[in-house]
């Protein structure tokens, strides 16, 4: 019977340190896609998720014991945005094309089989493309939602704006995907 994160958080207070550990493993997958798709690469998102942990400890009496994945987007989110205005831009003509190896990187996997993950290799690294390219608060809740699977009240809560604002920036987010990758979406319905 798998330990709820209440029962893991009391653990960790009364210093057992595999506590911690279980929680790390469990929500590696979709908060660190979450900030590897929010950021400018692996090095980053490594900093940002470990910064994300520290921060918790640190915080621990804080935490309101609702729901642990929430908070820790919360915190993800703030220091994405701490590093987003400290960095300055810097644009060139490499960075506006993709590279192919950053975006399977970047690109989430539901473990696919091999073959499949062939065939859908371009259809990836465009859609990685297409994310990438919406406004900031968009592509966080579009994210939000699909890596983490946070619900929008969640969502509206971390972005400290209204439950109608969330969605409609998911419904935006949702148009502009369609719209730019109508051409790969009509290639797949005719297969």
């Amino acid at each position: 019977m798998e330990q709820s994160d209440k029962e893991r958080l009391a653990r960790y207070r009364h210093g057992d340190v595999a506590a911690l550990s279980e929680l790390v493993e469990e929500y590696r997958r979709p908060l660190f896609g979450f900030i590897l798709k929010m950021t400018e690469g692996r090095d980053e998102a490594e900093d940002i998720f470990q910064e994300v942990w520290i921060r918790a400890i640190r915080h621990l009496g804080t935490f309101k014991e609702r729901n642990l994945l929430s908070w820790l987007f919360r915190i993800a989110h703030n220091l994405i945005i701490d590093r987003a205005r400290k960095k300055k831009p810097d644009m060139s003509l490499q960075d506006a094309q993709a590279d192919q190896s950053t975006l399977e990187e970047r690109t989430a996997s539901r473990t696919p089989s091999p073959s499949e993950e062939a065939g859908h290799a371009d259809i990836k690294a465009r859609v990685q493309h297409a994310v990438k390219r919406l406004p900031s608060d968009q592509k966080t809740v579009f994210l939000m939602r699909m890596e983490g699977e946070l619900p929008f009240k969640e969502i509206a809560r971390i972005q400290g704006v209204s439950i109608n604002t969330a969605l409609a920036r998911m419904q935006y987010a949702l148009s502009k995907l369609r719209d730019e990758l109508a051409d790969e979406y009509a290639a797949l319905s005719r297969h």
